[in-house]
């Protein structure tokens, strides 16, 4: 088994402390501990359900579901990715447009996958949506860059540089892919409560919208 851990971006170095992108890592952290202290009825309460969503309810859950985390490697996992390719769109865009934009992000997101699962009352929640949006931004912002990261092979490790249009798009394939594996198969059990769609549509909206919003905090 493989693997990929992105590290930080090896080919600039931000100007100013990233504020905004450490400022969302925290209130990731926060809204984590309560869920651990409230537990299912927390997540219950706080979380997109799709059903309820589609139902003309908790609209607002769809902004504090995109800071909670499953378990402690979905946290983890999605603010290593966010520390990766957050600080360098956060300096393009500034950090009050920077935290508007993943807001929107992580809102689109959340509603691609509700439209895909209307009637799911499964609770969708995590960072990944808004992420995949920060990232979309990277791919069309800065995609000649070379993003540090860890190479697992088996039990082996590396540190490697790879192209961040490869990694972004490697990336983006196998989301596809598995949106694909999970549409073939008709019991819910074996799917997983990956939101790959959300992934998708974060990742297509922070492409589209990346260089309109880098115009503006350019004027």
């Amino acid at each position: 088994m493989g693997g990929l851990i992105p590290l930080s971006d090896a080919s600039r170095q931000t100007r100013r402390f990233p504020a905004a992108t450490a400022f969302i890592i925290v209130i990731n952290a926060i809204v984590f501990a309560l869920e651990l202290t409230g537990g299912d009825a927390f997540v219950m309460r706080w979380s997109a359900i799709p059903a309820d969503i589609t139902a003309g309810h908790h609209w607002m859950n769809l902004f504090i579901s995109m800071f909670m985390h499953a378990s402690w490697s979905h946290i983890i996992g999605n603010m290593v990715f966010l520390w990766a390719f957050g600080p360098e769109i956060e300096e393009a865009m500034g950090s009050v447009r920077y935290l508007i934009f993943y807001l929107s992000g992580g809102f689109v997101a959340g509603l691609c996958q509700i439209a895909a699962t209307p009637h799911s009352t499964v609770p969708s929640l995590g960072a990944s949506g808004a992420i995949a949006a920060v990232m979309g931004a990277f791919l069309v912002t800065y995609p000649g860059d070379r993003i540090k990261s860890v190479l697992f092979l088996g039990i082996f490790a590396r540190v490697t540089f790879i192209p961040a249009a490869l990694l972004i798009g490697f990336w983006f394939l196998t989301q596809l892919v598995n949106l694909g594996a999970v549409a073939s198969v008709t019991d819910t059990s074996k799917t997983g409560g990956v939101a790959y769609l959300a992934h998708i549509g974060g990742l297509i909206f922070g492409a589209v919208t990346a260089r309109l919003v880098e115009t503006l905090a350019a004027e």
